[in-house]
């Protein structure tokens, strides 16, 4: 006999393990799948790897209980933004009181993050080490695991970007390679970062310097392939003077950085986001530009935009794992999330553009667009949503 249960989410990321949790205390009977070990516990170094919490993300993490339980001197507000291209007095200066909020977001490392997840998960509802062996989409799913079968009613897929149970299940995918890898690390700065996060185009991509709770910060540079192996091998005093230039200066010296580390770079949707007892969420259904930091808001708004539907659809005694109900959740999130990918890949493409001129014409825009308060003041909104 197969174990049974209402929702069984593939994947214990940070999407995966929200989604789990948040179903969960909507009342599913759910079992979170994950192929690999349960999280390590945070320990006193930082993670490297670091996500900018938009306000609408912060707001489901605080329902799920999960905001509360992280530990404030490891949250890192920022209220401002300089973005710009050659000069950073001729750039667009975003600020959380233009819009009369506190904070634009928060800078949270993912160790600390999907600790508190999975802490907070119910008793048996996270199964670590357990990988998907098949699965068969008939009169709900029967995924086929390595000590027996598990039947549920609906399968929410949040395996990443090569997730198998979407190509199983012959859903397609748009891609595009940037042939750009992306350098990660922290830097210790002389001048301090007073909650300002930095964005600079550059003709290679985008550097983000993004303030970090302890007073450094933390990069990411997108760089063609080649070029960001040859960052990467630098010594640390030749990587400290690249990366002061490289942000024209505006952080002062660069005194001391972490080991670095490189990760691919690639935009990805998938066609369709549902099937019969089946939802992609996160990286499963999009991928997008680290440039605008959206990546893991657009996932967590996935998983509310989920919840609700499938809320909605039991209170009204309707089928909740079937398609009808879960294209509602489709059409809500696939039209925001091709936004996002849409601006994100065009904002990419213009920067990197050498035609003559353009830097200039950009320059003006982003100048213009910085006087334009009620442009500016959409865009702050735009991103705090």
């Amino acid at each position: 006999m197969a174990d049974r249960c209402d929702i069984a989410v593939v994947g214990g990321g940070m999407v995966g393990a929200a989604a789990a949790l948040a179903l969960s205390q909507a009342g599913f009977d759910v079992r979170l799948l994950e192929r690999g070990a349960a999280p390590p516990m945070p320990g006193a170094d930082y993670d490297l790897r670091v996500y900018a919490i938009a306000p609408s993300s912060a707001a489901l993490l605080s329902d799920l209980g999960i905001w509360q339980a992280l530990p404030g001197d490891r949250l890192c507000a920022y209220q401002g933004m300089r973005v710009w291209e050659s000069a950073p007095e001729r750039g667009l200066n975003f600020g959380a009181a233009d819009v009369g909020e506190n904070q634009l977001g928060w800078i949270a490392e993912q160790v600390q993050l999907l600790a508190a997840l999975w802490r907070q998960l119910p008793p048996g509802v996270a199964r670590p080490n357990t990988p998907v062996n098949d699965a068969v989409f008939a009169d709900g799913a029967l995924l086929k695991l390595a000590d027996g079968e598990l039947q549920a009613r609906l399968v929410v897929a949040a395996e990443g970007a090569g997730s198998p149970l979407r190509e199983r299940a012959g859903i397609v995918t748009a891609e595009r390679e940037y042939r750009q890898l992306a350098l990660v690390a922290h830097v210790q700065t002389r001048e301090p970062h007073r909650g300002l996060a930095l964005q600079r185009f550059l003709p290679g991509g985008p550097l983000a310097f993004l303030p970090l709770a302890d007073g450094r910060r933390s990069i990411v540079w997108s760089l063609p392939a080649e070029q960001a192996r040859r960052v990467h091998a630098l010594s640390d005093d030749d990587f400290h003077r690249a990366l002061a230039a490289a942000v024209q200066f505006e952080t002062g010296t660069i005194l001391r950085s972490t080991a670095r580390t490189l990760f691919p770079l690639r935009l990805m949707h998938a066609t369709e986001y549902v099937r019969d007892a089946l939802a992609l969420i996160g990286d499963s259904a999009h991928v997008i530009h680290p440039l605008a930091g959206q990546g893991v808001n657009l996932g967590l708004a996935d998983v509310a935009e989920l919840r609700r539907v499938l809320v909605e659809a039991r209170a009204q005694r309707l089928d909740w794992a079937g398609l009808r109900v879960l294209r509602r959740y489709e059409r809500a999130r696939k039209a925001a999330n091709l936004e996002m990918l849409a601006l994100t890949d065009l904002l990419d493409r213009a920067f990197r553009t050498r035609i003559p001129g353009l830097p200039r014409l950009l320059d003006a825009g982003l100048a213009m667009l910085d006087r334009a308060a009620p442009a500016k003041q959409a865009l702050i909104r735009r991103a705090l949503a």
